[in-house]
């Protein structure tokens, strides 16, 4: 039998999306899955704990980190949004995650960020995670922040972390766009695990994606990490490229990273 790499692994936002995804996976790396969301967390199965949480209170953050050896952070806002929301969950939040994290001594976490942090750079370039920031929403915004928080919280106090920009999690790719940000479920589990076991890590981004024929990123200076994705989305092209005409090249959704949400807001706050 294998003895699980972790005693007790946090995954926030385990109501979500993609939380949903890596609810089930991660539990085999762990004796105890701590799971925590604002929504409803359904029933444990054996080996979960449920912590139900809202980032924005620091009391309860600080108790979801409690004998906690690493934190997977899905929890906050995962689209474009209001400001107000995406500020109390994604910033005011995040800050007491790490707070939470120098207080009980967490020494690793993995932080999704996202590929809207630099979706203003055009579709014809390829550009590393040192490019500087370009985002293309407050959504976007609010991750470059996390970047950088995450990084300062290493420099003073050793906390690593590696800030994935995940692009497109999806069962399949689903448009043009996907043919080069598409992340399937299964590299996406092993891109977390990588994160996870890595023997060092420091402060690390990177770009979540598969191994992908289109590439508008280079993650060669995350090689340390040692993920290797084994799924591509190139299976998928011609069906996608006979469904789908070639936008007009002059539409900002088909020359720029971000896709739709370059165009998305403003929103009231």
């Amino acid at each position: 039998m294998t003895v699980p790499a972790f005693h007790r692994l946090l995954l926030t936002g385990a109501a979500g999306g993609l939380g949903r995804v890596l609810r089930p996976r991660l539990k085999a790396y762990c004796a105890q899955l701590r799971l925590s969301d604002r929504a409803d967390l359904g029933t444990a199965a054996a080996g979960e704990e449920l912590c139900p949480a809202v980032l924005e209170d620091k009391d309860a953050v600080h108790a979801l980190l409690q004998d906690v050896d690493a934190v997977v952070h899905f929890g906050g806002i995962s689209v474009e949004a209001a400001w107000q929301p995406i500020l109390q969950a994604n910033i005011i939040g995040l800050y007491h995650l790490y707070e939470a994290a120098r207080h009980q001594r967490v020494r690793r976490i993995v932080f999704a960020s996202s590929n809207h942090v630099t979706g203003f750079y055009r579709q014809d370039d390829v550009i590393t995670p040192q490019a500087p920031p370009r985002p293309d929403t407050l959504y976007g915004v609010s991750k470059a922040f996390g970047e950088n928080l995450s990084r300062m919280y290493h420099d003073r106090y050793g906390i690593e972390t590696v800030c994935i920009r995940i692009g497109s999690a999806t069962p399949a790719p689903e448009n043009r766009r996907m043919l080069a940000t598409w992340l399937s479920h299964d590299d996406l589990e092993r891109l977390i695990v990588a994160a996870l076991t890595a023997h060092y890590v420091s402060h690390t981004v990177m770009f979540g994606l598969s191994d992908n024929t289109t590439r508008w990123w280079d993650n060669t200076s995350a090689s340390h990490i040692g993920y290797r994705p084994m799924d591509s989305a190139e299976p998928f092209r011609a069906e996608i490229e006979a469904r789908e005409p070639l936008a007009d090249a002059s539409d900002p959704i088909a020359r720029y990273q971000g896709g739709v949400f370059v165009n998305l807001g403003p929103y009231d706050a």
